[in-house]
C-alpha cells in the first residue's frame, strides 16, 4: 500500500508545482493587461473608457485566478502530501484551510462563477449598446452554476431540524464523516 502512495504523493506536487507555475502566468498576465490599461489612459485619456475597463476588469479576473491556484497548490500540498502539525495549522488562515477534495470541488465552481461574472461584466463594457439574446447565456449559467453549487453545499451540522420542531440526528456517531470531525482532522 505504501509503494503507491509514493508515486502518487509526487503526482500531487507536481501538480502543485504547476499550479504554482500557472499562479506565476496568471499575475504577469494581471500585469501586462495593468500596463495596456495604463497606456491607453496614458496615450488616449479618458476617451478610451471602454478599453481601460475592460484591461483592469480584465487585470482583476486573472489575479483572481492566479490567487486561487495559490490557495489550491497550498492546499493540496498541506492537506494530502504533507501534514502540518497543529501548531503551524493555527497559524494558517482558515479560508485557506481545505480539509478534502469536495472542498476543493467548491473552490473551483465559485471561482468559475466569479470568472463568468467579470467576463460577462467585461463584454458588457465593450460590447455596443445593443445586447442580443445570445449575451444572456453567461448570465444564466452563473445563476445555474450557482444553483448546483447550493444544492452541493455539504452541510456544517450532522443535526437536522425536523419539520414540526424536533432535532433529528442525522446519523449515528460511528457512522458519520470523519472528514468533517475536527478530532480526526487535527489527529491526521
Amino acid at each position: 500500500m505504501v509503494r503507491y502512495l509514493l508515486p502518487l504523493r509526487f503526482l500531487m506536487l507536481l501538480a502543485c508545482l504547476w499550479a504554482l507555475l500557472g499562479a506565476i502566468l496568471m499575475f504577469g498576465l494581471a500585469g501586462a493587461k495593468l500596463q495596456h490599461a495604463a497606456e491607453a489612459l496614458w496615450l488616449g485619456g479618458f476617451g478610451q473608457a471602454k478599453t481601460i475597463t475592460a484591461a483592469v476588469m480584465g487585470a482583476t479576473d486573472a489575479s483572481l485566478f492566479g490567487v486561487v491556484l495559490i490557495i489550491f497548490a497550498y492546499a493540496i500540498t498541506f492537506g494530502f502530501v504533507f501534514r502540518l502539525n497543529s501548531r503551524a495549522r493555527e497559524r494558517v488562515p482558515g479560508w485557506m484551510q481545505i480539509e478534502n477534495v469536495s472542498e476543493l470541488k467548491h473552490a473551483l465552481i465559485e471561482v468559475i462563477i466569479v470568472y463568468l461574472v467579470v467576463d460577462f461584466a467585461t463584454d458588457l463594457a465593450t460590447g455596443d449598446s445593443v445586447l442580443a439574446w445570445e449575451s444572456l447565456v453567461k448570465p444564466v449559467s452563473v445563476v445555474l452554476i450557482g444553483a448546483t453549487l447550493r444544492l452541493m453545499a455539504v452541510p456544517q451540522s450532522h443535526e437536522h431540524q425536523h419539520p414540526e420542531g424536533g432535532s433529528l440526528q442525522a446519523l449515528p456517531p460511528s457512522s458519520r464523516d470523519t472528514a468533517h470531525s475536527p478530532e480526526k482532522r487535527l489527529s491526521r
